[in-house]
């Protein structure tokens, strides 16, 4: 009898089938040849059932009956693919052994045992485990195949994790759904995300931005000149900065301190596929699913990179070999400049910035194959070259600096100096080769601007202090600045946080120690921040994302029910470290599952007690939790029921999922007498929600040549006035005021001049 070989997917099959059965007869579902019958899932073919599987009274939400507990959890087959799987059970009958020949990873893991389960396949099983789909790899992989057995407790935690994900979402949203009348998806990776985010709009709407003074003075010696900032407590008085700037001016200095020390900038780590994705965000603005994608076609259509679902940086022995070919062959491919001027030495086995093998686990970090690209589509190559230079910087020596620290005093003030000198470009000769990092690199320095002590570059040409010289203050002025809110979240800087569980971890030590606790796993980030898009709790504003009206209400509401614990990023990264050890064999499946059914009780309990939430905290136009009674079609999206939690999909169509760009968020109350509506954001002002039922109270967004910030909005609501800023009048000049919001409740403003009786009307 023959061997049956199931792929992940059609592609990967025929790639496979190219390799061990080159002759076999194309049967459009399965390939045949004289040893391999070869055919594929097509993502996952068989998921969980819906609650109604198991009673029919839980095709109505009713928070009475929950929670739904299976003591054994049922699959069906997907019913848009239910062909391909008695496909693959017919082929089955006439083979004597099978080879798992999906992803290789958990979710693929899962994705075959599904199958194997639902079929009933009683052959032996052997486990095809590869890093890359070239024919080279796919030859070695047969060549040695693993046994089943051994990813025995990879089976293990890949279910733990979808029966968990079932448990918590299903329970989880009928119960705040039913409760509070409007549609709510709650998850064990999802509420945690969407609680980040929330987190941080909240901090950027409570920010008060103050006004601060950098006194700066352009010192000269002999032919060189160099800027210095004023070192002391930072300066909040105008007056103060501009008595320290006029007593500087035209004086001479002496160098009081000056420290030199060369410095090394390496090449950044190999491509995860977290890393990647923040990348292509950070310089193209592709989602996180867009980059996943395009990472996967690269890998299984074009076959020119390795297993793109890793979370490695690093790579193992074995692997040196291949990327010293992976570098032959780019010096016949467009990349050959960058090519021919590599080191191949540089790549060893002794190089722990490459090759780690205690830091690789399933899979190394992301490569380039033997395979040259043929065509590729633009976002195509987008990733390949990233990925390319990401590969090559490893060939090149590091970027080489002198650091120079001089602090410069005059007339008692003393100045701080920072240059960074350029002695080498070393692997950085890659970037500026590449004429589109190029353009994006003024990109990655934003935020310097706004820091009190900057250092300063010099690429073309050399700091020649003499120490013991004196100096001259050729100039002096005053910069006013203010202290700027936390960054709105891209996907690229979610998906860090992600990656750390929230935990702001600079230390690439400690954030690669994270990376088991993270929020889900670098496969499923991407879809898990689309899920967060798709039921209206984020939208995005160009590359920043904003939590709507409804995503508020969600994150307050699992809060103020007492189970912190599901909007936690640390603890549900936790979870996720567990189910790292149960795929190692270091920790209990029923263990895990039996505190998940326990959390899952007390979530119930606590939802049962909370007070219905008032229709209006969710932003106005949702649907309210209509269809709850009827059945649900969630059968049908076995793929997606697989990856993440859903509740019954008719509950699903609300506007908000399909128009998320709607919902606004309320920035505070309205102040007009007798109004109980709330302030929301329009295109030229800040309205009240209750606009509909008469309100007309709106404050504009300009004013007096100032545009109004949600935390100048936050303060006039507040306070009635904002900070101190700085107006013109007519004549150009400028003074100190503050805008001021009417009391009477008619949105009118006004500037009150904080030094002169002058004001703007």
């Amino acid at each position: 009898m023959k061997t049956l070989v199931i792929a992940e997917k059609p592609d990967m099959g025929r790639n496979i089938a190219a390799v061990i059965e080159p002759r076999a007869k194309n049967n459009r579902t399965y390939l045949e040849g004289e040893q391999y019958i070869i055919t594929w899932a097509i993502g996952h073919l068989v998921g969980l059932a819906e609650p109604d599987a198991y009673d029919p009274k839980y095709k109505r939400w009713n928070l009475r009956d929950l929670p739904i507990i299976p003591e054994q959890f049922k699959i069906i087959p997907n019913p848009k693919t239910k062909d391909q799987l008695k496909v693959i059970g017919e082929v089955a009958k006439r083979c004597s052994h099978i080879v798992n020949a999906c992803d290789a990873g958990r979710e693929g893991q899962y994705i075959f045992a599904l199958i194997q389960q639902q079929l009933k396949l009683r052959q032996p099983v052997k486990r095809l485990w590869i890093s890359d789909l070239t024919a080279e790899s796919i030859a070695k992989g047969f060549a040695e195949l693993k046994d089943g057995v051994e990813f025995e407790y990879l089976t293990q935690a890949a279910r733990a994790r979808s029966e968990a994900d079932w448990l918590i979402g299903m329970n989880a949203s009928r119960a705040f759904t039913t409760r509070h009348q409007t549609l709510l998806s709650v998850g064990r990776v999802q509420t945690p995300v969407l609680a980040l985010i929330y987190d941080r709009q909240k901090e950027i709407e409570a920010f008060e931005s103050q006004t601060f003074y950098d006194v700066l003075a352009v010192f000269k010696q002999e032919k060189l000149e160099y800027t210095g900032t004023w070192q002391g407590e930072r300066l909040t008085s105008q007056e103060k900065a501009d008595t320290i700037a006029a007593k500087v001016n035209g004086k001479n200095g002496v160098i009081a301190k000056y420290e030199v020390k060369e410095t090394k900038e390496y090449p950044f780590k190999l491509y995860d596929l977290t890393l990647l994705q923040r990348d292509a965000n950070a310089k193209y603005g592709y989602s996180a699913k867009k980059t996943l994608d395009l990472a996967q076609a690269l890998y299984e259509r074009h076959k020119v990179i390795s297993y793109p679902r890793t979370n490695s940086n690093y790579v193992n022995e074995q692997n040196i070999e291949g990327m010293h070919k992976a570098l032959h062959m780019l010096k016949s491919t467009p990349y050959a400049s960058m090519a021919e001027g590599a080191e191949p030495s540089r790549v060893n086995i002794n190089n722990k910035a490459v090759c780690n093998p205690q830091r690789v686990e399933d899979h190394h970090a992301i490569l380039p194959t033997l395979k040259r690209p043929g065509t590729l589509s633009k976002e195509e190559q987008h990733i390949y070259d990233l990925v390319i230079i990401r590969f090559l910087s490893h060939f090149y020596p590091p970027a080489k600096y002198k650091q120079h620290t001089v602090l410069t005093e005059v007339e008692g003030e003393t100045f701080k100096t920072g240059i960074k000198e350029l002695l080498s470009l070393g692997w950085k000769v890659l970037i500026t080769r590449d004429k589109e990092q190029k353009k994006a690199k003024p990109s990655s320095k934003k935020g310097k601007e706004d820091e009190e002590e900057e250092t300063q570059e010099w690429n073309d040409r050399s700091f020649d202090l003499v120490p013991d010289h004196p100096v001259h203050c050729k100039k002096s002025e005053v910069k006013e600045k203010a202290t700027q809110p936390p960054k709105s979240y891209t996907e690229g800087t979610l998906l860090k946080a992600m990656e750390s569980a929230g935990k702001s971890i600079e230390d690439e030590a400690l954030r690669d120690a994270m990376k088991d606790s993270g929020l889900g796993t670098p496969a499923t980030r991407a879809a898990t921040i689309e899920r967060l898009k798709k039921v209206g709790y984020i939208t995005m504003q160009g590359k920043k994302i904003t939590v709507t009206q409804k995503g508020r209400t969600a994150v307050e509401l699992i809060r103020h029910a007492g189970v912190e614990l599901l909007a936690s990023p640390e603890m549900t990264g936790q979870w996720e470290r567990r189910l790292n050890q149960i795929s190692k064999g270091e920790a209990s499946a029923d263990v895990f599952m039996q505190n998940v059914q326990k959390f899952t009780i007390s979530i119930i309990n606590k939802v049962s007690s909370q007070r219905p939430a008032p229709s209006s905290l969710f932003g106005g136009d949702e649907d309210k939790a209509k269809g709850r009674g009827k059945r649900s079609t969630g059968k049908a999206d076995a793929a997606a029921r697989a990856r993440e939690e859903r509740p019954a999909k008719s509950a699903l169509k609300s506007k908000t999922a399909t128009d998320a760009s709607s919902v606004r968020s309320p920035l505070g109350r309205c102040p007009r007498p007798g109004c109980d509506g709330q302030i929301i954001e329009g295109r030229k002002g800040y309205g009240c929600a209750n606009f509909k039922t008469g309100c007309s109270y709106v404050i504009w967004k300009e004013f007096a040549g100032k545009n109004v910030t949600h935390a100048m909005l936050k303060s006039l609501l507040l306070q009635g006035k904002t900070q101190v800023l700085s107006f013109k009048n007519d004549d150009g000049s400028t003074y100190k005021g503050r805008i001021v919001l009417a009391a009477d409740g008619n949105g009118k403003l006004s500037v009150q001049a904080e030094d002169t009786s002058a004001s703007v009307k």
